[in-house]
């Protein structure tokens, strides 16, 4: 994904790329993975780990290495887009399911989730780049403890000042607060969330859980009662750790399963 638009050189951080971590057999549904880091750095915990579950569920997973500041909107948006393209292109390649290809974020990754779950196309049949040719829309979305909201006051202010910029257009921040953008178009949705949560506030998850209700489309909410945030996993969380059957669960029901 060498030569993304707007960047500023040819550094890594300049340079989004998918890695993939592959399951074996044919037509494998597919998740490409967001990790958190408040649009500032990405979390390797909620990266690599995270798609090495994937795969002990026959999910082959995909974690996007996407611009975070200085790069500011719409990069990041442009990056998971291409990502989703580029993975549905090469579908016969990586022996997957163009159909079945998933989106998974945490915090700001979870925010990079939902707003590219309400701002997508189906691609441009004219264009010369074959991989713009292709639908940027995800077939479904797993959002753990995300920042949904850029409104005040249940935004993660560090999000939005790392993709805004310090002194953000009030329209843009309407545009990118995903509850106010869900249609009935939106893909199914996982959400889990802790009800304890100090960075981002549960009322992130509820706003988008309500809005999908309204829209009437399906979706899991899970609202664990503890739980710092960044969990990841969650393995060391008696309790929390849960979401990750409830979420296996989930993925079984809507066959992303092999």
């Amino acid at each position: 994904m060498h030569g993304a638009p707007l960047a500023v050189g040819n550094e890594d951080e300049d340079c989004p790329a998918i890695t993939p971590y592959l399951v074996e057999g044919d037509d494998a549904p597919a998740i490409i993975i967001c990790p958190g880091g408040g649009y500032g750095t990405r979390a390797y915990h909620e990266g690599e780990p995270i798609a090495q579950w994937l795969n002990s569920l026959g999910v082959s997973a995909f974690v996007l290495r996407y611009r975070v500041a200085p790069y500011e909107y719409p990069c990041a948006l442009l990056d998971v887009q291409r990502a989703i393209r580029t993975v549905r292109l090469k579908a016969k390649q990586f022996r997957i399911n163009p159909n079945k290809i998933g989106l998974l974020g945490f915090s700001a990754g979870g925010h990079l989730v939902s707003n590219a779950g309400t701002s997508y196309d189906e691609g441009n049949k004219d264009a010369e780049d074959i991989i713009e040719r292709e639908s940027s829309r995800p077939d479904l979305l797993v959002l753990c403890y995300p920042v949904i909201t850029l409104l005040d006051p249940f935004t993660h202010a560090g999000s939005r000042k790392n993709l805004l910029g310090s002194e953000p257009d009030q329209a843009q921040i309407r545009q990118l607060s995903s509850e106010l953008q869900v249609t009935e178009d939106t893909p199914p949705t996982f959400l889990w969330h802790t009800s304890d949560d100090a960075a981002v506030p549960v009322e992130n998850s509820l706003l988008f859980a309500a809005a999908l209700s309204k829209h009437k489309v399906l979706f899991d909410l899970h609202v664990y009662a503890k739980g710092h945030h960044g969990l990841g996993l969650a393995e060391d969380e008696e309790h929390t750790k849960e979401w990750t059957s409830a979420c296996a669960s989930w993925l079984a029901f809507n066959g992303y399963q092999s």
